[in-house]
């Protein structure tokens, strides 16, 4: 029997074993259970969606918004539509986010956005840092499609968080 890797007789080179890391709790200080990934798309659709109707209410009408194909996108109209709709999501989820750190997509399904130390973020760079850059990130050409695919997919790691979680130091719990 090989001394250098009890473990496993066969392999001396094997890495040694570790007890497995519960990434369900995001801190050995705080007993706070990470909200799963349904659950954070969930919340993801609800706040797109709210967002979204409220937008097209009031794009459609002022003509911002176009289903014309011959009709040409006009870029002023565009930016213009991109700071309106960055400001309406501060109006509509700013309340909840300050006081609760929720969106209401958050605050329906359970869920809350926490520092790693488990309080509630600051307001000003939790919007800054987790949202605003990747808003505007978004808008550029093919990189910002790129970006945001990236971002997404970072929920597959093991502490579920996304890039704009890791950015803004937070991570989504369960409430």
């Amino acid at each position: 029997m090989n001394q250098e890797n009890p473990q496993n007789p066969q392999n001396p080179y094997e890495t040694p074993q570790t007890e497995g890391i519960n990434t369900n709790h995001f801190s050995a200080d705080h007993d706070m259970e990470l909200a799963s990934r349904w659950a954070r798309l969930g919340g993801a659709i609800i706040d797109s969606l709210l967002l979204g109707v409220i937008s097209m209410a009031i794009f459609i009408p002022l003509g911002l918004i176009s289903f014309d194909p011959n009709k040409p996108a006009n870029l002023v109209a565009t930016l213009f539509t991109f700071i309106i709709s960055f400001i309406l999501f501060v109006l509509l989820q700013g309340y909840f986010l300050k006081n609760e750190g929720k969106t209401i997509g958050k605050k329906l399904l359970g869920m809350k956005i926490v520092t790693m130390d488990g309080e509630l973020p600051d307001f000003l760079p939790l919007i800054g840092k987790r949202y605003a850059v990747f808003w505007v990130a978004s808008m550029i050409p093919f990189i910002g499609g790129l970006i945001s695919l990236v971002n997404a997919l970072f929920i597959f790691r093991e502490d579920k968080r996304c890039l704009h979680d890791l950015l803004a130091g937070t991570q989504v719990v369960k409430d």
